[in-house]
């Protein structure tokens, strides 16, 4: 059976986005990005939401050429050769390959989904995630967190949820961000 990994990079008070939607003080400097690729390299399936989807789609057309980074094409490659799972009541279709459409968020889908998995499953995206860690699906979560308060936002974790935690690993880079990643309990 696969795991359901969360995996977040947020502020150090624990937003994904600030109080506009913002998100560009998360970008990864070269050393996290090649960290998060190994962590997302085992991954078959990403579960995600609408907004997430957006964001995240496009990776299926960023340039793999030898002009961008060597952590940019390697990342492009590890998401275009996995399997996607949108969830969405408004989006009309979906734009990338191996990506299926569901209209609303089924736990019991999902639970087949861990069950038949070969690889692990990554949910994306704090609203998507929040449901998943409310029917008790999660197995991981891995937060990223950034040398930076931003006040408020998009909350990484949902509030109202209490979760027994296990540290199982923590990295420190040479930026600032810190990752740790803990079994759920």
């Amino acid at each position: 059976m696969a795991n359901l990994i969360y995996s977040a990079i947020a502020s150090l008070d624990g937003f994904t986005a600030d109080g506009n939607g913002d998100f560009d003080w998360a970008a990864p400097d070269e050393e996290v990005h090649a960290f998060v690729n190994d962590k997302e390299r085992p991954v078959g399936t990403y579960l995600y939401g609408r907004r997430m989807y957006e964001t995240m789609v496009y990776w299926e057309t960023a340039s793999t050429g030898e002009d961008q980074p060597a952590v940019v094409r390697d990342y492009a490659r590890i998401w275009q050769a996995a399997d996607k799972v949108v969830y969405s009541s408004t989006l009309d279709a979906v734009s990338s390959a191996r990506t299926r459409l569901e209209r609303e968020f089924d736990p019991d889908a999902v639970r087949r989904l861990k069950k038949a998995a070969g690889r692990d499953v990554t949910v994306g995206g704090p609203g998507l995630a929040a449901h998943a860690l409310a029917a008790g699906l999660v197995d991981e979560c891995q937060l990223f967190l950034n040398p930076v308060v931003v006040g408020g936002g998009t909350r990484a974790l949902p509030a109202g949820l209490h979760l027994e935690l296990e540290l199982l690993e923590e990295r420190r880079f040479g930026n600032g961000v810190v990752y740790l990643r803990y079994r759920v309990g």
